[in-house]
């Protein structure tokens, strides 16, 4: 079975170019890239919840299926795994389940400082994760 390289992906322009090094490392051993939509979802108190929730799984599954195309264009073999889970959790759990060699995330466009207090998915995610990240900037124009 060959291995799996696990992307966050959420739509924005650094988790396009996540994406897009993913697929470029996957094609170099074969690799399958497991794209990973981690949304958390608060717990139901009442009809606006359940809309709430509705529309963020749809936003999820959307994203997915773009970067699915995306991915499959590049011609590398994908699965889509949408982790209802905090990002640095899902990323973490998906990346065990699917025996992942490593995690791919963009970069943010927040402030170094906020990043630093409120901290990022990267900046956990390099403390938490049992195996390598990779954090990827989004491409400048």
């Amino acid at each position: 079975m060959a291995s799996s390289i696990v992307v966050g992906f959420d739509g924005s322009p650094c988790a396009l170019a996540a994406l897009d090094k993913a697929a470029e490392l996957a094609r170099l051993d074969g690799s399958q890239v497991v794209i990973v939509f981690a949304f958390e979802i608060p717990a139901a108190y009442g009809g606006e919840t359940g809309d709430y929730r509705r529309a963020v799984r749809e936003i999820a599954e959307k994203s997915a299926a773009q970067a699915a195309e995306r991915v499959a264009k590049a011609g590398v073999d994908y699965e889509v795994d949408l982790a209802p889970e905090r990002p640095v959790e899902g990323l973490v759990h998906a990346s065990e389940r699917h025996d992942a060699s490593m995690i791919v995330v963009g970069t943010h466009g927040e402030h170094p400082l906020a990043g630093a207090i409120l901290g990022s998915v990267p900046h956990k995610l390099l403390h938490v994760s049992p195996v390598p990240v990779l954090v990827v900037p989004a491409a400048r124009d």
